[in-house]
């Protein structure tokens, strides 16, 4: 019997406590999930990718089952099927992301149809939480610190003491 392999990706810059939340959750749903930081070089993030990884590893350090993968020019699917992954996992605050959602599952069941896509629904109090309300916080030098896991808020501190 092989391993149920489930791949959850994002830029997550800067993984919430919202994307925490459903790692932890997915996680119990698969032998082994890999958490997938897909960058995008036409966007200018927080962190490179390299450091995201990192602190993302460092949140994900009490899930041994979770493991953190980097992937540029790849295509979500080519990326499954690279470790072997059949489930892709999505989270959903609101209809707007299943409607955004969904036009991607459109196309990666036509390019991919053994993999299947699970949605998992954020809990009520992270339904508001997203990276890029975090960033707007950041930008207006507020307090992000319920919003994410501890070592993430560290090094955000950090970086605007520079």
């Amino acid at each position: 019997m092989s391993d149920k392999i489930g791949l959850f990706t994002g830029s997550f810059d800067p993984l919430t406590n919202g994307h925490l939340d459903l790692i932890q959750r997915a996680s119990q749903l698969f032998d082994t999930l890999y958490v997938g930081v897909f960058v995008n070089p036409h966007k200018q993030g927080l962190f490179g990718s390299e450091q995201r990884k990192r602190l993302i590893e460092e949140a994900l350090a009490e899930m041994p089952t979770v493991k953190v993968l980097v992937a540029q020019d790849e295509l979500v699917v080519d990326v499954a099927q690279k470790i072997g992954a059949r489930y892709l996992v999505r989270g959903l605050r609101n209809g707007l992301d299943l409607e955004y959602e969904s036009s991607f599952d459109f196309y990666n069941r036509a390019l991919a149809p053994k993999i299947e896509t699970i949605y998992l629904l954020a809990k009520p109090e992270y339904k508001f939480v997203s990276s890029s309300q975090i960033r707007e916080l950041l930008y207006f030098n507020q307090d992000i610190s319920s919003y994410v896991p501890k070592n993430i808020s560290k090094e955000l501190m950090k970086n605007e003491k520079k």
